[in-house]
This record gives structure tokens, C-alpha cells and sequence, in this order.
């Protein structure tokens, strides 16, 4: 199933923000744990994974670990749970994770990995390990949407298309990404700032640009995953941020002269409420205030796992990401990625193009181009295989004579 809808932090109040250098992190914090369900993590020793992604289709990534969802020994159950606690498992070597996070990609027609990279083998992005507990891997269910995106190819063999466009569809895709520990400053801000009681997640910005947000169900569930952060994969924009940006300034509260214990306590209420105003409002709106198509994944008792992608707008904030949600709608668990304008760039052309059934001529004249103009936007984003190799040419030199 899917469907449009708009992110809605509801029960998550940002609390006050913490910098280091160019890193802003700003606890999200909820005056009740979401009841019912849980997360605790999976380390997996090799870090590289495969995931069977559908029939003769596989997912090659960088994947460190997993979360694992308990929604207790009764799906009505509301009374509290306790997380079992972080798990190692994989393979005996326990080999190191690469200083970059790699590429993550998509690949079918069942080609093999490479056989010298250990590798951890999944079955699926999000598998069910017992009646009430749900294995999944984070980030990578949202990154496996965003490179599956229009897989197939084209849906009608119009002449423009190659052999291999018709036959493979997008396969192979990769893109690239750096492991949290890569973003400059990032390692620091999490070992040096407090977890605030009740915090059960952080929205993590670079130079002041949403890079993620994180959050959990449970205050105890989030301390046990703060870490993970390091273990995400993050976009090349955010790590350009985080490598060439200036240090942010602090945001202090103006709290006057109150003359008196009440009148503090207004001031205080006063700056709290307007930081969290400006923080939904101005900060996180490029994240809060778009559009998102979802697909659901797995419904887990009262609780429903599903992945998003954005309008893929450019020139825009652009979030892939995954929840979890209740009945009512409020998400109980979220991990978002930041898209670079390139990826975007990829996502705005894939869309076009599916929705005029891949006919070249049409696409073109939507987005006001030339069909040379479009030939060459899609070799510039990569996909210039996709067009048979005379009729790229004939484009190439047309454009070339004007």
C-alpha cells in the first residue's frame, strides 16, 4: 500500500540545541515514551552486507547493524517493556568498517559479490524473527526505496532506448554515502554533549543544514542507540558541510530583566515555546513541510513500518526516510537522509520519465527542453546507458550545431 502524506513530529519537543564547530544537535524529547514497542540493536562484525531485494535482485551496502522492533508479548499490550539489549553477531573475523561508507546498491539478475569482501548475508530488509519482534536495517530500507526507484526501465520499447535499458531495466545502481564517523565533527558532538532525560532522539544539523533525524519510542531505547548515529551513512552534501563549513553560533535565550520567580518562569515558558515555534517552523521546515509518497513495509501489531521518499523537487530539501507509526498516526520510530542535489536531480528525471510511460518526446517537452537538452541531463546524471548508443549520438550532434 501507499499513499501521500506530511511528516508530523507530534509528541517530539526539541529541546535546547547543542554545537560543536559546524555540528548543531537538537534533542528531541517526549513527555511519554510511545507504550508498546521497543528497539534494541544488532552489530554485525563485517560491515558489508547483502540483502535479497527481490527476485534475482540483491542490495549491496555498508551495513553495520540492524534494529530489531518488540512490540511485547501481546499486540494490545501498553504497559512497559525492556529492550533485550545490543546483540553481536556475524561472521568469526570480526573485520573493521572502511573509513567511507561505500556504495549502496542495487543489482539483478542474480550477479555475484565479489568474493574477496566478507560479507553478511539478509534475507530481507525487514524480517520477522518471532511472533512480536521485527529485525530490520535502518537507513537502508529508505536507500533501498530511493535506488529501486523506477528499477524496471523503460515500461514501452520506444525507439530511443538501449538493449540493455529494455532488458535490465537500472541495474546495476549504485550511490555514494560516508559512515557518520566520517562527518567531521560529528563523533565529538555526540561524545561531549548530555543525553537530556526524556531525550528519545536528535535532529543532527551540518552548517545548519538538516543532515537526519533520529528517534525512538523509548528514553532507555535511545540511550542504548545514540551511537548508532556514527554508524549511519550520510550524503555527500553533508559531509562537504561538515568538511568546509564555518563553526555555527550558539542560540542563547533572551531572558531580560524579570523582576521576579514568576516572572522567570514566564520568560523561560516564553523562550521555550518560541524556540520550538523556530526550530519546527524555520529549522526542520524543509523536512516538516513537504510532501512525501509512502510505501508500507510491514504492519507490526498496533504499529506499521513504511518507508518514504520526497517530491524529488530541485532546488529543494529533498528527505528519504523510514518510520514507525501507531494507529493514531504518531511516529514512534524515524530515521531520516538528506539527498544531494544530484540524487535529486536522478530522482526528478527517473519520475518524469515513468510518468509519461518513458516516451522521450513527452518528457522532454514537460520539463521545456530540447530532446538533445534531455539526452544530455541524462547523461550528466548518469544514465546515458540507457539510450541507444546512435540515437545519443544524433543528439549529441545536434546540440552541437546549435
Amino acid at each position: 500500500m501507499s499513499g501521500t502524506f506530511r511528516l508530523d513530529l507530534a509528541g517530539l519537543e526539541p529541546g535546547p540545541a547543542q554545537v560543536w564547530g559546524g555540528v548543531r544537535l537538537v534533542p528531541l524529547l517526549r513527555a511519554e515514551p510511545v507504550e508498546g514497542l521497543r528497539l534494541h540493536a544488532e552489530l554485525y562484525r563485517d560491515g558489508y552486507g547483502v540483502v535479497a531485494a527481490g527476485p534475482r535482485t540483491a542490495y549491496t551496502s555498508y551495513i553495520p547493524h540492524g534494529f530489531v522492533a518488540d512490540w511485547g508479548a501481546d499486540t494490545g499490550h501498553t504497559g512497559p517493556a525492556a529492550a533485550y539489549g545490543t546483540q553481536l553477531r556475524g561472521g568469526p573475523d570480526g573485520g573493521g568498517a572502511p573509513g567511507r561508507g561505500g556504495r549502496a546498491g542495487g543489482k539483478g539478475h542474480g550477479e555475484p559479490p565479489l568474493s574477496c569482501v566478507p560479507l553478511t548475508l539478509h534475507r530481507r530488509m525487514a524480517r520477522r524473527e518471532a511472533k512480536h519482534r521485527l529485525r530490520f536495517l535502518p537507513l537502508h530500507l529508505a536507500l533501498e526505496g530511493y535506488l529501486s526507484l523506477h528499477f524496471g526501465g523503460p515500461s514501452i520499447a520506444w525507439a530511443e532506448w538501449s538493449r540493455q535499458a529494455l532488458r535490465r531495466g537500472l541495474s546495476p545502481r549504485a550511490e555514494e554515502a560516508y559512515r557518520g564517523a566520517e562527518v567531521s565533527g560529528l563523533d565529538d558532538a555526540l561524545r561531549i554533549f548530555e543525553v537530556h532525560p526524556g531525550q528519545c532522539g536528535t535532529a543532527v544539523y551540518v552548517a545548519d543544514a538538516l543532515a537526519a533525524v533520529f528517534a525512538v519510542p523509548h528514553p532507555e531505547d535511545y540511550r542504548a542507540l545514540h551511537d548508532t548515529l556514527l554508524l549511519d551513512l550520510y550524503g555527500e552534501l553533508v559531509h562537504q558541510y561538515a568538511l568546509f563549513g564555518s563553526p555555527v553560533p550558539e542560540f542563547r535565550p533572551a531572558l531580560g530583566e524579570p523582576g521576579s520567580l514568576p516572572e522567570l518562569r514566564a520568560a523561560v515558558a516564553r523562550e521555550e515555546r518560541g524556540w520550538r515555534e523556530f526550530h519546527d517552523g524555520t529549522m526542520a521546515a524543509g523536512l516538516l513541510d513537504a510532501e512525501y509518497r509512502a510505501q508500507r513495509v510491514y504492519r507490526a501489531g498496533p504499529f506499521t513500518l513504511q518507508r518514504f521518499r520526497p517530491a524529488f523537487l530541485p532546488r529543494r530539501e529533498n528527505h528519504i526516510g523510514e518510520a514507525i507509526t501507531t494507529r493514531d498516526g504518531r511516529v514512534a520510530y524515524l530515521k531520516t537522509f538528506r539527498l544531494s542535489e544530484a540524487q535529486v536531480r536522478r530522482g526528478h528525471l527517473l519520475s518524469r520519465l515513468a510518468a509519461n510511460d518513458w516516451h522521450f518526446g513527452a518528457t522532454a517537452t514537460e520539463l521545456g527542453l530540447t530532446e538533445a537538452e534531455l539526452a544530455q541531463r541524462l547523461r550528466s546524471a548518469g544514465f546515458g546507458h540507457l539510450l541507444r548508443q546512435d540515437i545519443a549520438d544524433a543528439f549529441r550532434a545536434r546540440a552541437a550545431h546549435g
